[in-house]
């Protein structure tokens, strides 16, 4: 019974542990705190790997969350916000980048290996569909092998 309520207990704590935006960080308005961190979700941590700057205990990911707050609160709107970080860190920045000419790789690199792996699987079934089946070896293939087989067993000891 201990197990299973402990258990439980770590379930419902562990979520809230996991955010790493600070008490002082955190804006008096609702709305505002809302609005930054439904911002904050949708930026990366340039130090991290593939974490948003809501859940980065990183230092630059604090001085973003600090910024999109300062942003917020000087009376810009969220994409406003994104574009001031977007044009200040780059596209690197944004967890879905745009689809644009130099993110065209990014985003078609995915579908075009997949066709390549599909194409490769079909050729290596049809080519397993299509080969001949063995066929018996002639009198005069039997007979070279029968001598060859002879001959090693002769020069063995």
């Amino acid at each position: 019974m201990r197990k299973t309520l402990f258990a439980t207990l770590i379930l419902f704590i562990l979520p809230f542990a996991v955010a790493a935006v600070e008490p002082d960080e955190i804006l008096d308005d609702p709305v505002l705190e809302a609005r930054a961190r439904d911002i904050s979700q949708d930026l990366r941590c340039v130090v991290c790997q593939n974490e948003n700057i809501d859940s980065s205990n990183a230092g630059v990911a604090r001085d973003l969350r600090l910024l999109v707050r300062e942003r917020l609160i000087a009376g810009d709107t969220n994409q406003q916000a994104l574009d001031f970080i977007q044009a200040r860190y780059g596209d690197y920045v944004l967890l879905k980048p745009p689809f644009q000419p130099s993110t065209y790789a990014l985003w078609l690199a995915p579908g075009v290996f997949l066709l390549f792996g599909i194409g490769v699987c079909i050729l290596v079934l049809s080519r397993a569909r299509t080969r001949r089946p063995n066929e018996a070896l002639s009198d005069s293939e039997e007979s070279a092998v029968a001598e060859l087989l002879a001959q090693e067993n002769r020069s063995d000891p």
